[in-house]
């Protein structure tokens, strides 16, 4: 039996020694644990395990690639197999590294606790190093729990409720992303922050070592279609930032995406190589000047979509690789050149191949379910999960900013709501200040670098006299009496549209989402229903071109890229075939704004 998803699942921090974990391990599905699971501790020893079958990792049991497509709550699961390390790792640190699990976990050897984990859109590496030996197997257990009721974790689109409702679709519970172990040298390389400097056409590169041995040394290799464009070799000190220069560098756009690759080797003081990475790089700069949104130091006008990330198959995760990258595709083919990654933290391959394909992308949380009016364990939880997520992904340049909420609109404390927004953009711009931060999508703002609404008027007249400027110049906001002042800042339009389109002859439609009726999914959308194809292409002209004919608006995200369960506003169908006449598609978003 094949490996599912046997890519590398970290294409910007690669190395050779790895072992993938995904394919088939036991599960014990726990229907009967209450809610307050969640708060108790996991157990030091954890007690005999009792499965109840099988499942295809690293599909959660919600989807149908898991084998299993249970659709029933479930506030815990618990994961076996073995691991067998190999003997030539011997003197190395094991790493078992988890793409993502949903929400909090436990990780167990014969039986003992090795390390826990909390945030269930991130990755993270248990250190087994002194647990397990190389030449070693041992049984490896995850223990998983959940809590979608109390607002105490984000979890972005997944519904609370039994059914999928309105805009609110299938749960994702456990591992849902590739699970793999690693050997690395205790003295080798952790992470790597990549930034540019266009004024001196340098890459700065910021090392981060496990640990540091006399004599350490980090050697780079910068190369550009094979051919070497420059080297660095110098002492390895951890944290230091290492201008590389590059003459007359390539820069990294939609329109170019050209990625230089980096080789990082350490040595210790005997010449002796103790890590190897691979890694790349773009060349460029996102920056803000009045209220332009500038790449590479011109104007950026952005034409994006929202897209869900779900499948029909894999629910959060992609089927495969190639699905990954056949949906920017498809999202280029119909004329957008980005997206807003909505409401979930995408995977490491999506943005790979978002660099690759020269694809715009704005980076969010999956913070609905999040209680932010509720200070402690809440905040803590999405504050953490933040902090990684930023950690991971800051060296992608498809992504251009950071998005930590979405329409928190919902004020019971103001004082509690104010805070964690406030935290959130001091986080994102502490640790990345080379990209701009969206405190909230549409709202509600408190401190933002772009400025951005959501509007949802479906006719066109209508859609653009609420988006234009006000008698004093004032563009719309929609919670004016909660929301900050507009400063001057770019203004995006970053949700309009939905337009509802289901062909399907006779199927029944429910504008209220009334989930009672169970077992069937009714159509969901925003606004009143077309009522043909030719319709819809009419009302999306129109819509797009009020939009681009607003001087003050400097970009725009549509929804969405496909229809998702009982949602039918995407450009394509949930499978991903095609839904309108893709060239009459792309001619309506491929447009842009006159001067």
């Amino acid at each position: 039996m094949s490996i599912p998803r046997p890519e590398y699942p970290r294409p910007q921090f690669r190395r050779d020694r790895w072992i993938n974990l995904n394919g088939e391990w036991k599960v014990k599905l726990d229907h009967e644990s209450s809610r307050q699971s969640y708060y108790r501790e996991f157990p030091e020893i954890l007690p005999d395990v009792s499965y109840s079958g099988h499942i295809t990792v690293p599909f959660c049991p919600e989807s149908s690639l898991s084998g299993i497509g249970n659709r029933e709550f479930l506030a815990a699961m618990t994961y076996g197999r073995d691991i067998t390390i190999p003997s030539d790792w011997e003197g190395m640190d094991i790493l078992l590294n988890f793409g993502a699990v949903y929400y909090k976990c436990a990780v167990y050897l014969d039986g003992r606790l090795v390390g826990r984990h909390t945030g269930g859109s991130v990755s993270f590496s248990i250190d087994l190093t002194g647990h397990i030996r190389a030449g070693e197997t041992k049984r490896l257990n995850v223990a998983v729990r959940t809590n979608l009721w109390e607002g105490v974790q984000p979890s972005g689109k997944q519904s609370s409720i039994y059914h999928s409702h309105k805009c609110f679709y299938t749960r994702t519970t456990g591992i849902w992303q590739t699970v793999w172990l690693e050997g690395v040298s205790p003295c080798g390389l952790d992470s790597l922050i990549l930034n540019t400097d266009l004024e001196s056409r340098s890459i700065l590169l910021t090392p981060l070592f496990r640990s540091s041995a006399p004599g350490q040394k980090l050697s780079v290799s910068v190369s550009l279609e094979g051919e070497e464009k420059a080297v660095y070799s110098g002492r390895g000190v951890n944290g230091r930032t290492i201008p590389i220069s590059l003459e007359n560098p390539s820069l990294w756009s939609p329109e170019s995406p050209v990625l230089y690759d980096l080789i990082l080797t350490v040595t210790d003081g005997n010449g002796q190589i103790l890590d190897r990475v691979e890694s790349y790089h773009g060349m460029r700069e996102v920056s803000i000047e009045g209220d332009r949104f500038l790449l590479n130091g011109e104007t950026c006008y952005q034409r994006l979509v929202l897209d869900q990330g779900f499948y029909p198959e894999g629910i959060w995760t992609a089927p495969s690789d190639e699905a990954l990258k056949e949906d920017i595709l498809l999202s280029q083919g119909a004329g957008f050149n980005g997206a807003r990654l909505h409401q979930k933290v995408f995977e490491p391959r999506f943005y790979y191949w978002a660099d690759r394909l020269g694809y715009l992308c704005w980076g969010e949380t999956a913070s609905w379910g999040s209680n932010y009016n509720q200070e402690g364990l809440t905040h803590m939880n999405f504050l953490s999960e933040l902090r990684e997520e930023i950690a991971r992904d800051r060296n992608h340049p498809s992504l251009i900013v950071w998005t930590p909420f979405n329409e928190t609109w919902d004020v019971v404390n103001r004082e509690h709501h104010e805070r964690i927004h406030r935290a959130c953009y001091d986080l994102c711009r502490s640790m990345d200040p080379s990209r701009p931060v969206n405190d909230a999508s549409g709202y509600i703002h408190y401190v933002t670098d772009l400025y951005t609404v959501h509007q949802y008027e479906q006719d066109p007249a209508k859609l653009k006299e609420i988006l234009s400027p006000d008698g004093e110049g004032k563009p719309f906001r929609n919670f004016p009496d909660a929301d900050s002042e507009y400063k001057g800042q770019p203004y995006l339009l970053d949700e309009f549209g939905g337009i509802k389109w289901d062909p399907s002859a006779g199927k029944e439609t429910d504008d209220n989402g009334d989930m009672e009726k169970k077992n069937r999914w009714v159509s969901w959308g925003y606004g009143k229903d077309v009522t043909s194809e030719e319709e819809f292409y009419h009302r999306l002209e129109e819509q797009v071109k009020a939009v681009l004919s607003l001087r003050h608006i400097r970009g725009y995200c549509y929804t969405q890229l496909t229809d998702v369960e009982q949602e039918t506003n995407g450009i394509y169908f949930y499978d991903r075939s095609e839904k309108f006449d893709r060239d009459r598609i792309r001619k309506i978003f491929s447009a842009n704004p006159e001067g």
